[in-house]
């Protein structure tokens, strides 16, 4: 495996250097973008994680949809990326056609389950849980419960996984659920050729949108092996958060409400083209 970068590190270093000012502004433009009543009829908004400075405004536009929807209870599924060669080894099993039933860290985890804690090094939620508090602490009210939960290994049967119940029986309850995910990885960083490698003003911006479009009719269809797929594809990291979103909230329509390029080559040895690219998008439930 690939070494990987200290992507927590660095969010919360990122996040440590903000001003007031700067975040003030980010929920400022998140306003343009009203989600709450999404929320409130059962549907979803997805949300980036890339670094802060850039898809910020995203992250907050889904705090502010989860506040003004007035529930009691959110649930914000978060990516567990594989940050371990045993969870690598593990997803590029599944993603080969290996039943995840047989995995040791198939399921979901996430604070308060007595599973498994690969999720206490991951680094999804980072910015959703700093942007959260501010906006807690801004607005001055009581906050609502926050359930946050990584699922590991879908691999096509999300309605099976061990903890699926817990969140079944959360949308039985009328929690609002948002969930993030960085639809499409690209460049020579991310092991694309470097002839297919296009810098997001040269085409690849263009790409992607049709990429995350593409991958998103899979989603709406329910289709969960073949988003599996998809994902694989194009490095996706959404592969088992979209298979979890799409079962909970059942058939749905989906819309790109903004898309944000961020470069990652620095993070990457220098080499660049090395970017991914940042979705707000709307899932409204049908």
């Amino acid at each position: 495996m690939t070494a990987i970068p200290d992507f927590k590190k660095d969010h919360i270093e990122r996040l440590n250097r903000l001003t007031e000012i700067q975040i003030r502004e980010m929920f400022e433009k998140a306003s343009e973008f009203d989600l709450c009543g999404t929320l409130k009829q059962g549907g979803a908004v997805i949300f980036p994680h890339s670094t802060v400075e850039v898809s910020g405004i995203f992250t907050a536009a889904a705090v502010n949809a989860c506040l003004d929807s007035g529930a009691d209870r959110v649930l914000v599924i978060g990516c567990l990326h594989a940050l371990t060669d045993e969870m690598d080894s593990a997803r590029r099993r599944v993603a080969e056609g290996k039943s995840p039933e047989g995995e040791e860290m198939w399921g979901i985890q996430g604070p308060g389950l007595k599973s498994r804690s690969e999720w206490e090094n991951e680094f999804s939620l980072l910015n959703f849980q700093f942007l959260w508090n501010f906006a807690l602490r801004k607005r001055g009210i009581r906050p609502p419960e926050l359930i946050m939960r990584y699922p590991f290994l879908a691999g096509g049967k999300p309605q099976a996984m061990p903890g699926i119940g817990e969140l079944e029986e959360l949308v039985i309850r009328d929690a609002v659920i948002v969930a993030t995910m960085d639809p499409f990885h690209h460049g020579i960083g991310y092991g694309c050729a470097p002839a297919s490698s296009f810098a997001p003003e040269s085409g690849g911006l263009d790409l992607a949108r049709k990429v995350i479009r593409e991958g998103l009719d899979i989603f709406e269809s329910g289709d969960h092996a073949a988003y599996n797929r998809h994902c694989v594809t194009a490095k996706s990291d959404g592969r088992d958060v979209g298979q979890v979103l799409r079962h909970l909230v059942g058939p749905c329509k989906t819309e790109i409400l903004g898309l944000v390029s961020d470069d990652m080559h620095q993070m990457y040895g220098g080499i660049s083209p090395t970017w991914v690219a940042g979705a707000l998008i709307r899932v409204c439930k049908l």
